[in-house]
C-alpha cells in the first residue's frame, strides 16, 4: 500500500443521532490528521436510503466502509479510537 493512496469512505449515519454526528466528527479529525488531501468521504443518512443501507449489508449504524485501497473494511461505530482506525487502514507505520 502507497502512502499516496487516495482514501475512499462510506460512512453510514442514522439521521442526526448522537453516535452518529459523533461519527462524522471523529472521520473528519482522523482523516485531516492523518490523511490530508488523500480523502474523500462520502455520508449515507441510512433514514434517507434505506435500500442502499440494505443493499450495502448496512445493520447498524454508525458503519465506515473503507472502499479504498484494497480490501474493503468495515468499521462499526464512532470512530473515536485513532490507534484502532490507524490499525484497520494498515497506518501504524505511518505514526512511527
Amino acid at each position: 500500500m502507497s502512502t499516496h493512496d487516495i482514501y475512499k469512505f462510506h460512512l453510514y449515519v442514522a439521521g442526526d443521532a448522537p453516535n452518529s454526528a459523533q461519527a462524522i466528527e471523529n472521520l473528519a479529525a482522523f482523516c485531516r490528521a492523518h490523511l490530508p488531501d488523500r480523502y474523500e468521504i462520502e455520508i449515507v443518512d441510512v433514514f434517507r436510503e434505506p435500500k442502499r443501507a440494505l443493499t450495502d449489508g448496512i445493520f447498524m449504524t454508525p458503519t465506515l466502509i473503507v472502499l479504498t485501497p484494497p480490501p474493503v473494511r468495515r468499521i462499526v461505530g464512532t470512530l473515536s479510537h485513532a490507534q484502532t482506525m490507524l490499525l484497520a487502514l494498515g497506518l501504524k507505520d505511518l505514526t512511527a
